[in-house]
């Protein structure tokens, strides 16, 4: 509007300078006051016209949107990205409609009461639709009207229901916890929130050195698990393959006591078959005998020598063949 007025004041300097010029070119004198005014004119018409120009045209960047305003009052119309033209007592803000990012460094306290730093980085976006409502009933510094503070009650509540160790072990469910929450607050206000994360979690000296101690006595235990678990399953092995062994060597000696008995009965069997070939053998030798083979066999085996007589007295004498055969007679 000032630019507007000035602008105004100008053209009224040109337009009087112009007609000061003119009455001195009609007398034909004082041609130096004629060129000075002539001067006065045209500096005066250029800022005049940029002044008016000023005021009265406006450029919209791309991602932005226009809110016009009049004596204060906002339009129910809003300039989208280009350039328009307004009427020069009108104001025109520009409202980001981008996806914008913040990042906030806060310090919270968890439910064991232990200080957490932390940085919490948001992604957000105003709707571009509402973008005028959000001006009427915000203003133009909603993030720090509306935004901060939300981000920072959405933060500590979340924070302030879980102990320390929690947080460390929860983290990635903290953050999930926050975005929802924070997402749902915001969106009342027509802020839609595009993503949302921890990015740290900072804790005193002495509590970490805690923890990371606590760490490594839960890693020693689990590494001294997995050994007695070891030893466990090789000691089982070991047995399973003793009793397998075992099992093997008592099958071979049942086996090889099988095959044994099998053999005797085979040799008893062969001994039980000879006997009785043997016994057919005699009986048909025994039924084959008789006194005339016998004599016969006797002849045919004399040597052609005489009995040997032996005896003496009151004895029985013994005749002695030569073959091995003695007979006596009882006298």
């Amino acid at each position: 509007m000032k630019l507007f007025l000035i602008g105004i004041f100008a053209l009224i300097v040109a337009f009087g300078a112009l007609i000061y010029a003119s009455r001195k070119c009609k007398h034909g004198t004082y041609p130096k006051q004629k060129a000075a005014a002539l001067v006065v004119a045209a500096v005066c018409l250029v800022v005049g016209v940029s002044g008016i120009a000023t005021d009265c045209i406006t450029t919209i960047p791309t991602g932005h949107t226009g809110i016009v305003t009049t004596f204060g009052r906002v339009e129910n119309y809003t300039f989208e990205a280009g350039v328009h033209v307004k009427a020069p007592w009108q104001q025109v803000v520009k409202m980001d409609n981008r996806i914008q990012k913040a990042i906030v460094e806060m310090s919270c306290f968890s439910s064991d009461i232990q200080e957490v730093d932390t940085n919490y980085t948001i992604n957000y976006q105003i709707n571009k639709a509402n973008a005028q409502e959000i001006y009427r009933s915000i203003g133009p510094s909603y993030y720090d009207t509306i935004i901060l503070p939300r981000i920072q009650e959405s933060v500590k509540s979340m924070i302030a229901k879980y102990d320390a160790e929690e947080l460390i072990e929860s983290r990635e469910k903290l953050s999930d916890e926050i975005k929802r929450d924070l997402t749902a607050k915001l969106a009342v206000y027509n802020v839609e929130v595009i993503d949302a994360s921890i990015e740290n979690l900072d804790f005193s000296d002495a509590f970490t050195n805690a923890v990371e101690a606590k760490q490594v006595a839960a890693q020693e235990k689990l590494k001294a698990e997995i050994q007695q678990e070891q030893a466990n399953i090789e000691a089982k092995a070991a047995a399973e393959r003793a009793v397998i062994a075992a099992e093997a060597e008592a099958e071979k000696a049942v086996l090889a006591a099988e095959a044994e008995a099998e053999a005797k009965k085979k040799a008893a069997d062969a001994m039980a078959y000879a006997g009785e070939k043997e016994a057919e053998a005699n009986e048909k030798i025994a039924a084959s005998l008789s006194d005339e083979l016998i004599k016969y066999k006797e002849i045919e085996q004399w040597d052609g020598k005489l009995p040997t007589y032996m005896g003496g007295e009151g004895s029985v004498p013994v005749l002695n063949f030569g073959n091995g055969t003695a007979t006596g007679a009882a006298g």
